[in-house]
C-alpha cells in the first residue's frame, strides 16, 4: 500500500500481472491520428452547427465559429505540448491528475467521461433518424438501429485496434469526400449575399425570411453571435481526444502534436467551407437554422429531390466516421480511469490476444444505450427523440466546456511548476493561449446557462457529477493504483514515465 493521505486517498500496488491484464497494442502513426481526431468532429460539419444561424444569423454564426475555432487553437496547442510530455492514454485525466493531485484528476476524467459517455448516444441517435427516412420505417423501429449501430461498431472496435484504425481513415476520408463533393457541387450556384443574408428581424424581434436576400451581417448583433457559441461548438468537439491514443500510438512523443495540428487545420477548413457554401445555395441560412439535416437539404438545393435517399447515405458516413471514433475513445477513457482505480478495475482488464478494452467499450455502450431507451420509452417516440437530440447533446458539450477548462489549468500549472519535464513540442500560444481557452470556455457556458433546454442538460450532468463524486469519495479513493501515470505524478514529474 502507498499512502496518499494528503489528499485522502490510498494506494495499492499490484504486481505485473495486473498490467498484463491491461496491455494495450501500438499502431497508430501520424495519418492514424489525423483520421481519429477528424473523423471524431466531422459528424458537427454534417449537422448540428447550423442552429446557430437561428440565434445571431449568417454573420453571428461565423463570429462565433472564429471564437470557438480560436479556443479550439488554445486547446488543441496547449494539448500537443503536454501529450508528448506526458504520454499517457489517460489524456485529461492524466494531464489534471499531475498538476491537480488525484481530486483534479477524477474530476477532469468524470467532465470528459460525460462527453464521450453522451456524444455517441446522440451521433447514433441521428444515424437512426436518417436510416428511418431511407428505409421508411416507423418511429418505434428506432432503438433497433441505435442497438445495431452500438453492436457493430464497439464489435469493431473490440476487433483490434489495426483493424480499428484502417476503418477509422477510410470513414473519415469518406466523410471528407462527401464534403469536398458538395463544396464543389455548390461553387458554381452559389449566391452568398442572395441566401447566406436572407434573415431580417420581424418586429416582435423573431428571425424573418428576407425573399430576395440582402439582409444584414448581423441581423441580432453581437449578443447573437454570442447565444450561437453553444453550436459551433459542433463544428471542433472531440478533436481533443487524441491523447487517450498515446499508449498505442508508435511515436507519441512526435506524432502526437503533428497528429492534432494536422487534423485542426483540416477541420477549420472544411468548417469555414461548409459555413460558407451551404448556407448559399437555395433555402439559404434561414432554411438552415431550423434543419436536421442541413447537408442534405443543401444537396437537394442543387440536384433535386429526386436523389434523396442516395443523399441520405452520403450524410450517413459522416456520422458513422464520428460514431466509430467516438467510440473508440470512450473505451480509452474508462479504461485509463479504471487501470488507475477511479473506476471499478474490472473495466479496464483487455482483450486476451486483441489487447483492446473491450469491457470499457461494452460498459460505456450499455450505459448510454440505457440512457437513450429510458428516456424514449418514458417521453415517447418524439418527445424522447427530441430529448436525445436536445438535452443530451447539450449535456456532452457542457461537460466538454468544463473539461476544457481543466486541461488549459492544467496546462498552466505545468508550465509554471514543472518547468523540468522535457517537452518534445512546446505551443506557440503558451500561456496566454490557455487563458484565452479558459475565458471562451466559460463564456460559452454562461450563453449555455442562458437556454432553458441547455439548463436541462446542465442539470443531467450535475446528477452524473453527484453519483461519480459519492462513488470516489466513499469507495474510489480508497482503490487508486499505482499505475504509470499516477507514479509519475506522485514523483512531480521527475520519474521515468514506464509503459506496460
Amino acid at each position: 500500500m502507498a499512502d496518499g493521505s494528503k489528499a485522502g486517498v490510498t494506494y495499492t500496488t499490484v504486481d505485473v500481472a495486473y498490467f498484463e491484464q491491461r496491455a494495450l497494442k501500438r499502431h497508430a502513426r501520424v495519418w492514424s491520428l489525423w483520421a481519429l481526431g477528424v473523423g471524431a468532429v466531422i459528424s458537427g460539419h454534417f449537422s448540428g452547427w447550423n442552429l446557430g444561424i437561428a440565434s445571431g444569423g449568417w454573420g453571428g454564426m461565423f463570429i462565433a465559429a472564429v471564437i470557438i475555432a480560436i479556443m479550439y487553437l488554445g486547446l488543441t496547442f496547449s494539448i500537443a505540448e503536454m501529450s508528448p510530455a506526458l504520454p499517457h492514454t489517460g489524456a485529461a485525466y492524466s494531464f489534471a491528475r499531475t498538476t491537480m493531485g488525484p481530486w483534479g484528476g477524477f474530476i477532469t476524467g468524470l467532465c470528459e467521461n460525460v462527453e464521450y459517455v453522451i456524444t455517441p448516444a446522440v451521433v447514433v441517435s441521428f444515424i437512426g433518424s436518417y436510416m428511418g427516412s431511407i428505409f421508411g420505417t416507423p418511429p418505434a423501429f428506432q432503438p433497433v438501429y441505435w442497438i445495431f449501430g452500438y453492436i457493430l461498431f464497439v464489435g469493431l472496435n473490440i476487433a483490434g485496434v489495426e483493424l480499428s484504425f484502417r476503418v477509422t481513415l477510410v470513414v473519415t476520408l469518406a466523410a471528407l469526400a462527401c464534403l469536398v463533393a458538395f463544396w464543389v457541387s455548390a461553387l458554381p450556384v452559389a449566391n452568398f449575399s442572395r441566401w447566406a443574408l436572407n434573415i431580417g428581424v420581424g418586429p416582435d424581434g423573431t428571425a424573418v425570411e428576407l425573399p430576395n436576400g440582402g439582409g444584414p451581417f448581423l441581423p441580432f448583433g453581437l449578443s447573437g453571435a454570442l447565444a450561437a457559441l453553444p453550436f459551433a461548438v459542433w463544428l471542433f468537439l472531440a478533436i481533443e481526444q487524441l491523447p487517450l491514443a498515446a499508449e498505442e500510438s508508435v511515436d507519441p512523443k512526435t506524432d502526437m502534436p503533428k497528429g492534432i495540428m494536422a487534423g485542426m487545420a483540416t477541420l477549420i477548413v472544411s468548417a469555414f467551407m461548409i459555413l460558407w457554401l451551404n448556407s448559399s445555395v437555395a433555402n439559404g441560412a434561414f432554411g438552415l437554422s431550423t434543419s436536421l439535416e442541413p447537408l442534405l437539404d443543401g444537396f437537394k438545393a442543387i440536384y433535386g429531390d429526386g436523389l434523396a435517399r442516395l443523399l441520405a447515405f452520403v450524410a450517413v458516413i459522416g456520422l458513422i466516421a464520428s460514431f466509430h471514433t467516438i467510440i473508440y475513445a470512450q473505451g480509452r477513457q474508462i479504461y485509463s480511469l479504471s487501470r488507475a482505480g477511479y473506476f471499478p478495475r474490472g473495466l479496464s482488464v483487455t482483450h486476451g490476444g486483441r489487447k483492446t478494452p473491450h469491457v470499457a467499450m461494452i460498459a460505456g455502450a450499455i450505459v448510454g444505450l440505457v440512457i437513450m431507451l429510458g428516456i424514449w420509452f418514458a417521453l415517447g417516440a418524439e418527445a424522447g427523440a427530441a430529448a436525445i437530440g436536445g438535452t443530451l447533446l447539450n449535456m456532452a458539450v457542457f461537460g466538454a466546456m468544463l473539461s476544457y477548462v481543466m486541461q488549459a489549468l492544467s496546462f498552466i500549472l505545468m508550465r509554471r511548476n514543472m518547468p523540468h519535464i522535457e517537452r518534445p513540442y512546446k505551443s506557440p500560444f503558451g500561456v496566454p493561449g490557455a487563458v484565452l481557452t479558459i475565458v471562451i470556455a466559460l463564456v460559452t457556458i454562461y450563453f449555455q446557462l442562458s437556454d432553458p433546454i441547455y439548463r436541462n442538460g446542465v442539470l443531467g450532468v450535475a446528477l452524473w457529477f453527484a453519483a461519480g463524486l459519492a462513488y470516489f469519495a466513499a469507495i474510489g479513493r480508497h482503490k487508486l493504483v499505482l499505475s504509470p501515470e499516477e507514479e509519475f505524478a506522485m514523483s512531480g514529474g521527475k520519474a521515468e514515465y514506464k509503459s506496460y
